[in-house]
């Protein structure tokens, strides 16, 4: 395919039409990499394994010595989902009403098609640079943006600061730039008692009678109140499972599912002996196991400084839109970027991400380019 760099409507409409469904690669890395290695990158694609998750395909591409300003995003996406409710094939590409359809066209193949536009319209940009392009953000996260890091910097790539271009905005483009994210963990709490006939309940131990002080005990006090950047952290029950099949027998257990979004004033140790300690004083230690998942990244900051400064500059110089610095919304791949340089978030406007008919303003795609663009001059000046 004959696609123009400089033009982010045709690149995001090729990169559409690739079917990157995580964790496949579905071209799109393929086609990146013909974009850019006429824009002067040497570009790798290494493969990541790890037991019991998928392979996935990964594209690093870097220009320029030093210290490079990153590009990141991901090239996956979810599936699709029924595929008839669509009024536009989900990989189709098409513009409809001065809109682009398809699946990624917000999160996130379109911002990478800026990414690569505002780079090739600026071929005399000397600023060494790069681009990290994972296929492994909607899904487990572990073969992805985590391990290209660690490679790129075994082999001595260093970083300045990052650019990651989820889609940030709420309404309307420069609503908003994520400098932080809060911590995500999520934990099963399995109450233990004594199946047995509901006839005869001297006989056994019906689990669900400590339901409501265990839930009561998750529930009750608030974790925090927030802090200056943060808002407070909140627990959610997420599932509830129980039962043995029949209406005449007492259950065995009860699980009780749940997820924690936490701000700055906790890490997921502490997290975890508070649920314990809470637990432990509703329902008694006997009478419960505990188990949680492994921790996404604990929630994380990046304070006001040059480059979050020249991130709402470039925004408000394109927009007239002073964009607010936000740490809200769920988890990304900026919980692994942010231990090797500082990092912010800025891409499209996210109301149809994950949805049927999925879709992007294209004037949107010509304004965020131009945006990377300013972003891009104002890097060079650091």
């Amino acid at each position: 395919m004959n696609v123009d760099p400089r033009n982010p409507v045709a690149v995001a409409q090729a990169l559409i039409a690739c079917p990157s469904v995580t964790p496949e690669e579905g071209g799109a890395l393929a086609l990146l990499e013909g974009l850019l290695r006429p824009l002067g990158f040497e570009v790798h694609r290494p493969v990541f394994s790890a037991e019991g998750t998928p392979d996935v395909e990964n594209l690093f591409a870097r220009r320029g010595e030093g210290e490079a300003f990153v590009f990141a995003g991901h090239t996956d996406v979810v599936p699709p989902g029924d595929i008839d409710r669509w009024r536009r094939g989900p990989f189709s590409g098409e513009i409809v009403g001065g809109e682009l359809f398809g699946r990624g066209a917000v999160d996130m193949k379109g911002a990478i098609a800026c990414m690569v536009a505002a780079v090739a319209r600026n071929p005399s940009l000397k600023t060494p640079l790069a681009f990290l392009i994972t296929g492994d953000e909607e899904g487990p996260a572990v073969n992805g943006t985590r391990a290209l890091l660690e490679w790129a910097v075994a082999r001595g790539d260093r970083f300045s600061g990052c650019l990651l271009g989820e889609p940030t905005n709420p309404e309307a483009l420069g609503d908003a730039v994520k400098v932080g994210r809060r911590g995500s963990l999520s934990g099963t709490v399995t109450i233990r008692g004594v199946q047995g006939h509901v006839a005869y309940p001297q006989l056994a131990d019906n689990p669900i009678r400590k339901l409501p002080a265990a839930l009561a005990a998750l529930l009750d006090e608030p974790l925090d109140r927030g802090t200056e950047h943060f808002q407070p952290s909140n627990l959610e029950i997420v599932g509830l499972e129980s039962g043995a099949g029949a209406f005449n027998v007492i259950p065995g257990e009860v699980r009780v599912r749940f997820n924690i979004r936490y701000n700055d004033r906790h890490t997921a140790q502490e997290l975890m002996a508070l649920v314990a300690a809470r637990l432990d004083a509703a329902i008694g230690p006997a009478a419960y196991q505990l188990a949680f998942e492994p921790p996404n990244g604990d929630a994380f900051l990046t304070p006001p400084g040059p480059l979050v400064e020249l991130v709402s500059e470039a925004i408000e110089a394109e927009t007239g839109r002073r964009p607010e610095l936000s740490t809200s919304g769920g988890t990304s791949d900026a919980r692994f970027i942010k231990a090797y340089c500082p990092v912010v978030e800025f891409g499209l406007v996210g109301r149809t991400m994950h949805q049927v008919d999925e879709r992007v303003a294209v004037e949107d795609l010509e304004r965020l380019t131009r945006i990377y663009e300013r972003i891009l001059e104002r890097v060079a000046r650091l």
